[in-house]
């Protein structure tokens, strides 16, 4: 597998977006679980710059804006007009007392509370928000943030459509889209479920889908793919690694879906992970590199909070695989015998 070239289209105009098929996820940048150095969080964009990555996602939830404000500096030194930009609405972000701060997953953020917003008022005040953060006038993909039963519940997604909908934040998008000051619209999810529902309510261009579609997840394939390929909606996958047991293995602590992995999941890796072994492939290249089998999956996105985890992501993606590693796999009945699988070269532009 190369790094090599992919399209999404607006589906309102059927303008291609280029993007590469490995692209780079901004979470780390925002102090994910740990401090990054202003210096290590540039270094980092750099060598995902140098190694030919030109898709780059961001969102306000990441360190409170603080992954935003890192890829501006970014934007400064790159040729904006060579890379494809996303990051996200729907979460707005208020200045706080100290004790009123968001608890998030990150450390360090500035003082910041978010309020959950997806009408057109908040679509509009959380694209602006991003545009004075990033520094550009120009956004190429803006998806609807976490809009899904996995943030709100069930009860609070239904809610939350309403808001969308009825409320004027749907059509903030497109007026977006229309202006030209966005190319493309969509969602960016922990769950295929909302995806399908928002293509069958609107006309979105592509999805931003965490996970959901990995070595141990395919069920996507009975509708929701098929249902991409047929209206040419674009799959950019982010969390290939199930957040993390398809990178460590099966080891003591390994996290599945930000949890401590089940004992029938820990089963299941040793048993990818025994495949993998036997035609020398490291277990966390398979996993890289099978969404893209799928013609609706455009771009992988892993994160990386230094240099080395982006060298280290384009030597994993680039990592020969043989086909009999995927005739093993559908053979054991570890993954779907449906599920496609990359070619040499894959999806090549």
């Amino acid at each position: 597998m190369r790094l090599s070239d992919t399209t999404l289209l607006n589906n309102r105009t059927q303008r291609p977006l280029p993007l590469t098929q490995l692209g780079f996820g901004g979470a780390p940048l925002g102090n994910l679980y740990r401090r990054i150095t202003e210096a290590d969080a540039q270094a980092t964009l750099d060598a995902a710059w140098d190694a030919g990555i030109r898709y780059f996602d961001t969102a306000p939830q990441y360190g409170l804006g603080r992954s935003e404000l890192r890829f501006a500096d970014a934007l400064t030194r790159f040729d904006r007009d060579a890379l494809i930009l996303s990051t996200k609405v729907g979460r707005v972000l208020h200045d706080c007392a100290p004790q009123d701060v968001t608890p998030e997953a990150f450390v360090d953020v500035p003082q910041k509370r978010i309020v959950f917003d997806y009408t057109y008022d908040g679509i509009m005040r959380s694209y602006h928000d991003s545009v004075a953060r990033l520094g550009t006038d120009r956004i190429d993909m803006l998806f609807l943030h976490d809009i899904d039963a996995g943030t709100h519940g069930a009860a609070g997604e239904d809610e939350k459509l309403r808001e969308l909908f009825s409320q004027g934040g749907y059509r903030a998008l497109t007026e977006l889209r229309s202006a030209g000051q966005i190319a493309a619209i969509g969602a960016g999810v922990n769950t295929w479920q909302i995806c399908e529902r928002l293509l069958g309510e609107a006309d979105f261009d592509g999805f931003l889908l965490a996970g959901r579609y990995t070595l141990l997840e395919q069920d996507p394939l009975d509708s929701f793919l098929p249902l991409c390929v047929a209206r040419d909606v674009g799959i950019i996958l982010g969390g290939p690694y199930n957040s993390g047991i398809l990178a460590t293995g099966a080891i003591d602590g390994a996290r599945y879906d930000y949890a401590p992995a089940p004992d029938h999941i820990m089963d299941r890796v040793r048993k990818l992970g025994a495949v993998c072994a036997d035609h020398a492939v490291p277990l966390i290249a398979a996993a890289l590199q099978f969404p893209l089998g799928h013609p609706a999956v455009k771009t992988v996105i892993p994160g990386a909070a230094n240099p080395s985890e982006v060298r280290q992501n384009v030597q994993i993606f680039e990592t020969p695989i043989p086909a009999a590693l995927w005739t093993d796999l559908k053979s054991q009945g570890l993954i779907r015998p449906d599920a496609p699988v990359p070619q040499e070269p894959p999806h090549a532009a």
